[in-house]
């Protein structure tokens, strides 16, 4: 306990963990989801931008997006539309630089970034009162939320009850060393790609501080993160930045109820992140691995929703009053 049986069953063509993966992302649409977005100043003077869907709830979930991700990826929006169907405001937050534009510090964001989800959830539960917040997240965002509720046990608002995340690297090093495998080049190029653009923009408003020039030596993970998210954060170097950010460092200190849910076909999680043995004597972490869902994928074939929306609610619905 608390190890969960899990009940997802993928339709039969997306029992391939990269079809799993792959097609959601790509193909899947989420219709009316209209958000209203709001900037927030950081404490540091820089500005995160929430997109909301506010009915005037007592409830909130916060939903955090993973790498290279915004409040606009499916998953977001279908997460954000469930909840707020079953009576919920939904709070989807960006990222630095995930919002369609560059923040105005040379520092964006990574795994271990707590302060400015803590600060997300200290905004809005202090604007709207709210008498339950829930955390989501997805992939890093699941990453941020797990080390958040384990780092800051004694220091989280009492409205927080609860989290729930899904495909999760909860071990970072391993994560990135799989990534690296020959069958996740697909992947792997592609976030360096988008990262490209990111750092060249940077590397323009911050010339002092951020080098596009040194992108030529990336095609690794550890080559970026030793040349920008390292420096950029505080961190001595990628090894560092993998042992302090990594969620399986803080997340069994949670003690709200939170929910991991990892597919054991996954393709970007090695066996590290799927703590059997310790969620099984822990009493509020509860780890979920179904045979099939890919990452952040959990297709439910002839349905809007997929499995994560509906998990997530019925965690929640079972797990906090």
């Amino acid at each position: 306990m608390p190890l969960v049986q899990s009940k997802y069953k993928p339709p039969f063509y997306l029992r391939n963990g990269h079809l799993a993966t792959v097609i959601p992302s790509t193909f899947r649409k989420v219709s009316d989801v209209e958000y209203v977005r709001e900037r927030m100043t950081t404490a540091d003077g820089d500005f995160l931008d929430l997109d909301w869907l506010n009915q005037g709830s007592e409830k909130l979930i916060i939903i955090s997006h993973g790498l290279e991700g915004s409040a606009d990826r499916p998953y977001m929006k279908g997460m954000a539309k469930y909840f707020h169907r079953y009576g919920w405001d939904a709070l989807a937050w960006n990222c630095r630089s995930c919002s369609g534009e560059i923040n105005h510090k040379a520092r964006f964001y990574h795994h271990g970034d707590t302060e400015d989800l803590a600060q997300v959830v200290s905004y809005a539960i202090e604007k709207h009162d709210y008498s339950t917040v829930v955390l989501v997240g997805f992939s890093m965002g699941g990453s941020m939320t797990l080390k958040y509720l384990g780092e800051m046990t004694d220091q989280i608002m009492p409205q927080v009850r609860g989290g729930a995340v899904f495909s999760v690297p909860v071990d970072l090093a391993s994560s990135v060393e799989e990534l690296a495998r020959k069958h996740n080049d697909f992947y792997r190029k592609r976030f360096i790609k988008k990262l490209e653009r990111k750092i060249r923009l940077k590397a323009e408003k911050y010339p002092e501080e951020v080098r596009y020039t040194d992108f030529n030596n990336i095609r690794y993970f550890p080559d970026f993160d030793n040349l920008y998210t390292a420096p950029l954060h505080g961190f001595k170097d990628a090894e560092d930045f993998y042992s302090k950010a990594s969620a399986n460092q803080y997340m069994y200190n949670i003690k709200v109820p939170t929910l991991l849910v990892n597919a054991w076909n996954d393709p970007f999680l090695p066996e590290a992140c799927y703590p059997k043995e310790e969620c099984e004597k822990h009493t509020h972490l509860y780890f979920e691995s179904p045979e099939y869902g890919g990452h952040v994928g959990f297709t439910v074939k002839g349905s809007e929703f997929n499995y994560m929306e509906r998990r997530a609610l019925q965690f929640f619905n079972e797990n906090i009053d």
